[in-house]
């Protein structure tokens, strides 16, 4: 109790008594995040700028206490949830776009700015910043750059750590420091900022970012393949992404998603199709009917049932329809559902798909996977009831031995956090490990930066 009523005391002192947050029912409230666990933090922070962000720092190293950074708590393996306790700093009043550079491609903003108002301030000057995760109107630019967290567009324009220049950052001893720089060349130094993205708050805490901005295209277009199975799509994505027409998009849906949306409303999916490929591809309007043909030409092959082009607007929804309908679908098929963002190497999509038909026969629950073909990031839903619960998670342990045994990763864009950290030295192997455990101890030589998250 006396160390509860220092420390907040210490907290007042940092951001303001009305920015501290001890109330129970507040203090849940930022206790969790969509990986549905949560618990709770012995107070919640709410800092004004960068400054308060080191008085934090410091004070929680003083008190030895942990220190968990969330912005809207989106993620969906458990980074943000304070399960050793501690303070939670919630970044939502550091939410200003402090600069869009239109001459040179640049934004700079606070953490706490969301994706979709970042995207709204640089739309006015005529840019975009190319992450786009399916959260976007609601996830935080930090929260993007702690998961690297990136969406379908990653596809052509890469993710945050292709788009970001420079950050400034606390660490865990309550330095600021400023990495990268304000050009889009530059090597002075190591490149700290592409280690301090992804890294999940382990690390520092990010303050500012200054951000690469890539121009709005003149035309997209939106264009649909329906395969009769998984290997027919695979090997199209395959053809597709060898010519020299990349599409800013290429996303599938797999037999069981496809089944699963004609139990509701089908609308105009073809009844026989095992596999549908949605994509798009963006450019000048003048190029992209030649863009169009070249894809399509790729797509054409074994196993097409079907290739659309969208005229307009109107049928460019109609085609995404099916997409947008899947995640409430899913929703309603099961009351548990464990989401895992494998990546594998296109060619071996067919395989992934194969060996998640025989685990979820094994297991005995439903498996659903879509996601980011043309970087082989799958989206594997594992579905069940309460009671399905143990063997769900067995045979999540299984989806990831499978992922690695094909030359996969464990996470693409989700991120480890507290769900998968058990299964990453499976991955980097111990040597690895204990070097970025090192890395770690650099930065938060206390380890009071989310314990228990990623390493």
């Amino acid at each position: 109790m006396k160390q509860s009523n220092g420390i907040e005391a210490a907290l007042k002192a940092a951001v303001g008594a009305d920015h501290v947050l001890t109330d129970p029912a507040d203090r849940w409230t930022y206790g969790y995040d969509n990986s549905r666990a949560q618990a709770l933090p012995l107070a919640v922070v709410l800092p004004g700028d960068t400054a308060a962000v080191q008085r934090v720092v410091e004070a929680c190293r003083g008190f030895r206490l942990p220190l968990t950074v969330r912005g809207r708590g989106t993620g969906t393996t458990g980074a943000a949830v304070p399960d050793e306790g501690g303070i939670v700093m919630s970044m939502e009043r550091m939410a200003r776009v402090l600069k869009v550079d239109g001459a040179n491609r640049v934004a700079v903003v606070q953490p706490g700015v969301t994706n979709g108002q970042l995207q709204s301030a640089v739309a006015a000057a005529g840019f975009f910043w190319p992450p786009d995760p399916g959260s976007a109107e609601y996830c935080t630019v930090g929260g993007n750059l702690a998961c690297n967290a990136a969406g379908p567009r990653a596809l052509k324009y890469g993710t945050p750590r292709e788009n970001t220049l420079g950050l400034e950052a606390v660490t865990g001893e309550g330095r600021l420091i400023r990495t990268g720089c304000y050009t889009t060349k530059g090597v002075v130094g190591l490149d700290l900022t592409r280690l301090l993205i992804g890294s999940e708050g382990t690390l520092a805490i990010i303050t500012e970012a200054t951000l690469k901005l890539t121009p709005l295209p003149e035309k997209i277009a939106t264009l649909r393949a329906a395969y009769t199975d998984m290997h027919t799509a695979a090997a199209a994505v395959s053809r597709i992404m060898a010519q020299p027409v990349v599409p800013r998009v290429l996303e599938f849906l797999d037999a069981a998603a496809l089944e699963l949306l004609r139990q509701g409303d089908p609308g105009d999916l073809p009844g026989d199709a095992g596999a549908l490929l949605m994509i798009e591809v963006d450019g000048l309007a003048e190029q992209l009917p030649a863009a169009v043909r070249a894809l399509e030409r790729a797509a054409a092959g074994a196993g097409l049932l079907e290739w659309r082009a969208a005229a307009n607007a109107a049928e460019a929804a109609a085609l995404w329809a099916a997409r947008k309908a899947l995640s409430p679908a899913l929703r309603s098929l099961a009351p548990k559902k464990i989401n895992e963002d494998v990546v594998v190497p296109v060619s071996r999509i067919p395989e992934l798909t194969d060996g998640l038909e025989r685990l979820a026969a094994r297991h005995r629950v439903k498996i659903v996977s879509f996601g980011h073909a043309g970087n082989g990031n799958l989206h594997v839903n594992v579905l069940g009831d309460e009671d399905d619960l143990e063997r769900m998670r067995a045979c999540v342990d299984e989806v990831f031995r499978l992922v690695l045994a094909l030359q996969g990763t464990l996470s693409g864009e989700h991120g480890i956090g507290r769900s998968k950290r058990a299964f990453v030295p499976l991955e980097v192997g111990t040597e690895t490990l204990e070097l970025m455990r090192a890395v770690k101890r650099v930065f938060d030589p206390d380890g009071i930066l989310n314990p228990g998250v990623s390493l």
